[in-house]
């Protein structure tokens, strides 16, 4: 390693200049943002840590609704629609992730009354109070070495956190039911996701209420706007005072600062790239998987698989036991053919029973009818063509007997 000795060939490490550690302190927003809403509904948001990429949570406004997911969310009796599902709603079920042209079934009820919130004892705690740790050794690291620069940057680095914290911590509440007079329709809706897999949710309407068509309330700490704005300029200031005094330090605290950034980073891409429902503690709803007489049962969630979206709509309607819900969600073309599809899909779903579980748990499990609705749609498909063909036909008859007569 020539580039480390001189020319009398003693080792200049103390040469070795290291400026661009600072830049470690800014990178990976990427993995910052993929779980901020999360971290930042912790309670262990405000302590004093290192953090990658801090300038991620000090945005010129804060988010006013959790990140939706794509879909359709559609009540079988209420009516209501929605073209896209609620962020807590998906996390519930954690259904997004279903194989195309696929049914899931599931029952939610709620046992608890404590709110939704993040986990005490989970992937992002730990990432957490590894950064406090890191901090607390480069606090230790910086009184040894009497680098008194490494020192400032410490307490401007792990403080930031701190100052972000209060900024952007939240709580979560969902919408409740204000008058528990009169009757209300079931809460039972069927989401349909971009890949043509179904979900049907059989809840209450409270459940229904809370988890997908009321938005989520986001309620900030500090709620005035001007003063998250100077707090976020504070931070700013920090941020830059410390990756100045960072760049002066010695070289082995540089060193030191280095490797701990690069473990950082790299723990909270592992978080980022886990499921989001790892961080969540909704464990005041109670998730029962139902299933189809042809789930696969040994997968999770016992879905049911299809060739085509034609027989697994089929299948929804066989739970559902409605087709409102179809049209209301553009779930097919709306045709003739289409519609008198659905009507037969209708009168047969209406014929279903509940068959034994295939399992040693008892499993409510829903038999499918024998009826081919695949065939049933391409007959129809087929009749209303020849119909469409013969209208047009008479239609040219119609033309050319006008123009004979002229």
């Amino acid at each position: 390693m020539l580039w480390l000795q001189s020319q009398n060939g003693e080792p200049v490490l103390q040469q070795l200049q290291l400026d661009i550690v600072g830049f470690l302190a800014i990178l990976g927003e990427g993995s910052v943002l993929a779980n901020a809403q999360v971290s930042t509904l912790s309670r262990w948001i405000f302590l004093p840590r290192l953090i990658p990429a801090p300038q991620a949570l000090m945005r010129p406004t804060r988010p006013t609704v959790l990140e939706p997911v794509a879909g359709h969310i559609t009540g079988i009796y209420s009516g209501n629609h929605k073209d896209s599902i609620n962020h807590i709603g998906n996390i519930v079920c954690d259904a997004n992730n279903l194989p195309a042209h696929s049914v899931r079934v599931v029952r939610i009820k709620r046992t608890g009354v404590s709110p939704v919130k993040s986990r005490t004892i989970a992937p992002l705690t730990g990432v957490l109070f590894l950064g406090f740790f890191l901090s607390c050794v480069l606090l230790g690291l910086s009184i040894w070495r009497e680098d008194g620069m490494s020192l400032v940057a410490t307490c401007l680095l792990s403080c930031l956190s701190s100052l972000i914290g209060y900024g952007n911590k939240w709580e979560l509440e969902l919408p409740k039911r204000v008058s528990k007079k009169g009757m209300v329709p079931p809460g039972d809706v069927v989401i349909r996701y971009p890949k043509g897999s179904f979900l049907i949710v059989r809840c209450p309407e409270e459940v229904a209420r809370e988890l997908y068509f009321a938005p989520e309330n986001i309620q900030y700490l500090l709620q005035h706007g001007p003063a998250y704005r100077l707090l976020s300029l504070v931070g700013t200031i920090m941020l830059m005072g410390g990756v100045i005094c960072l760049a002066n330090a010695q070289i082995e605290a540089q060193i030191a600062w280095a490797a701990s950034y690069m473990l950082l980073g790299s723990s909270y891409w592992i978080v980022a790239a886990l499921p989001a429902k790892l961080h969540w503690d909704y464990s005041c709803y109670t998730v029962t998987n139902e299933s189809l007489s042809d789930s696969n049962m040994s997968a999770k969630g016992y879905p049911s698989a299809s060739q085509t979206f034609t027989q697994a709509l089929w299948k929804a309607i066989v739970v559902s036991k409605q087709i409102g819900w179809v049209r209301l969600s553009n779930a097919c073309p709306d045709t003739c053919a289409w519609s008198k599809w659905l009507e037969q899909a209708q009168e047969q779903a209406r014929t279903v029973h509940l068959a034994e579980s295939k399992t040693e748990e008892k499993v409510t499990t829903w038999e499918i009818p024998d009826w081919n609705a695949q065939q049933a749609l391409i007959a129809l498909l087929n009749e209303q063509a020849a119909d469409d063909t013969a209208s047009i036909k008479n239609a040219e008859e119609v033309v050319v007997h006008s123009t004979e007569d002229v």
